[in-house]
């Protein structure tokens, strides 16, 4: 399996809390996150969501579409959200919110490995090609989130 690790960010002027209400909310990422094709709600979880489980379609600029399942394990509001990605992707991945005077900085870490064969194959050359979309993909989330809280993006990365 070939391994990733991604670590995106992004500057918001915006405050923590209203980011975090709209990034703990999966169900309505479609909504504003361009590549997500869909998501539903596998398992409920509790009232913090943690046991919470998403199944979850991606689409880029690769035209091919990557779904996994991804549990909440962990959750600190407004702070840490933290869970398991299980399918064609598996491993972690942890959001974090940090605010300082107006400016939330959101920090995603994804550390995953593709179980599809096909990728697996492929990864000795596409690996640049799959790191690029994943950055497409985020840079993409980061803009739509921006949109939804009716602020910039400063910066994404």
């Amino acid at each position: 399996m070939s391994q990733y690790r991604f670590l995106t960010t992004w500057l918001l002027e915006a405050s923590r809390g209203s980011a975090w209400e709209v990034l703990q909310d999966p169900l309505r990422w479609p909504e504003w996150w361009r590549g997500v094709e869909r998501v539903s709600e596998v398992a409920a979880g509790d009232d913090r969501r943690l046991g919470s489980r998403y199944r979850i379609a991606w689409r880029s600029r690769i035209p091919y579409e990557l779904q996994f399942d991804f549990t909440v394990r962990h959750v600190e509001a407004p702070r840490v959200m933290e869970g398991d990605a299980t399918g064609e992707l598996e491993g972690t991945g942890r959001w974090r919110l940090f605010e300082e005077n107006g400016v939330t900085a959101v920090v995603y870490d994804w550390r995953v490995r593709s179980t599809k064969r096909w990728m697996n194959l492929l990864a000795p050359l596409a690996r640049p090609v799959f790191e690029y979309n994943h950055d497409v993909v985020m840079r993409w989330g980061g803009e739509g989130l921006a949109r939804r809280l009716g602020t910039e993006l400063l910066a994404a990365g």
